[in-house]
């Protein structure tokens, strides 16, 4: 039985290997990658000595043994993952810039993990987290549904429900979307947004508002602002503590919130207070932007403690 569980997509990413070569001409890619934000979050969270279990689908062909070789290899539960004869596994393409930012081309359509369902309660049993991404609630309404429904089945066998939005701008004025993204933002008790996400989902022009109506619900515990190279803050209903970012040489942000909200949930299990679980997190999702590949860091407990540590 895993302690996390996490429900969502699978996919690979095959990406640019020069920066500024747009994805409309020709060029040179490197991949496929293992990838899709769940699958790097149960990931790292299982690379660092937790037991992590992911309910999804994949094709059977290539791109789906990329993946489930990564997770199995590192050891995520991965009994609840479709393997479909008919459905073939998404893909991500990818170029950057040299500003750092990114634009993507997903060939997703309904992908075996669209066709996942809820887990029976006997698989659940012992969950103290369960992780939503707001991705993953965008792809396709069934799927949604059955991610909800898990996340209640999860909160009613004593889990946590923690939550990182990721949730573009215009879908926010999509009343569906909204009523999906409020549903779980009320049963979730860690939020880990970014700042544009913390003032697109709450309407709020500042983040000090922001936060507090975040807090108008009962159930949320803490809040993680995650602000990039910048650190992060963590908010409580008794105070705020800003964390400093690690200093690195970046090489590839993909993937690197992910593995943040992981390495958090890790810290919370292990016991850790709030301050020391943000910079486990940040420890990891530094050493997952020191390398090209959205789940490629080195994260281990060794690594994370060395760079918490200084460690060069």
């Amino acid at each position: 039985m895993a302690d996390i569980w996490i429900m969502g997509e699978m996919i690979v990413e095959i990406m640019r290997i020069e920066e500024g070569v747009l994805l409309d001409q020709p060029g040179l890619f490197k991949g496929p990658f293992p990838s899709g934000a769940p699958a790097i979050f149960i990931d790292t969270a299982a690379r660092l000595g937790h037991s992590a279990g992911i309910i999804g689908g994949v094709g059977k062909d290539d791109f789906g043994k990329n993946i489930l070789n990564r997770l199995r290899g590192d050891g995520v539960d991965c009994s609840c993952v479709m393997e479909s004869d008919t459905g073939a596994t998404g893909v991500a393409f990818v170029t950057y810039f040299s500003d750092g930012s990114r634009k993507f081309i997903f060939h997703m359509g309904n992908t075996p993990a669209a066709e996942a369902k809820m887990p029976g309660r006997e698989v659940m049993n012992g969950v103290r987290f369960f992780h939503v991404m707001g991705c993953s609630l965008l792809s396709n309404k069934n799927f949604a549904k059955e991610i909800l429904d898990t996340m209640k089945l999860a909160k009613s066998l004593g889990a946590k429900i923690s939550f990182d939005p990721n949730i573009r701008k215009e879908l926010m004025h999509d009343q569906e979307v909204s009523g999906i993204v409020g549903e779980v933002m009320a049963n979730t008790n860690i939020f880990l947004p970014g700042v544009d996400e913390l003032l697109q989902i709450t309407g709020k022009s500042t983040v000090e508002t922001a936060v507090e109506a975040c807090f108008e619900n009962p159930e949320l515990e803490i809040l993680v602002l995650k602000n990039g190279s910048r650190g992060c803050s963590i908010h409580t209903r008794e105070g705020k503590s800003d964390i400093c970012a690690f200093s690195i040489e970046p090489v590839d942000a993909t993937g690197a919130g992910d593995c943040f909200d992981g390495a958090f949930i890790c810290g919370l299990l292990e016991g850790r207070d709030l301050i020391e679980a943000a910079r486990m997190a940040s420890a990891a999702g530094a050493l997952n932007t020191m390398a090209f590949g959205p789940m490629e860091g080195k994260i281990s407990p060794d690594s994370v403690k060395a760079m918490m540590e200084g460690v060069k």
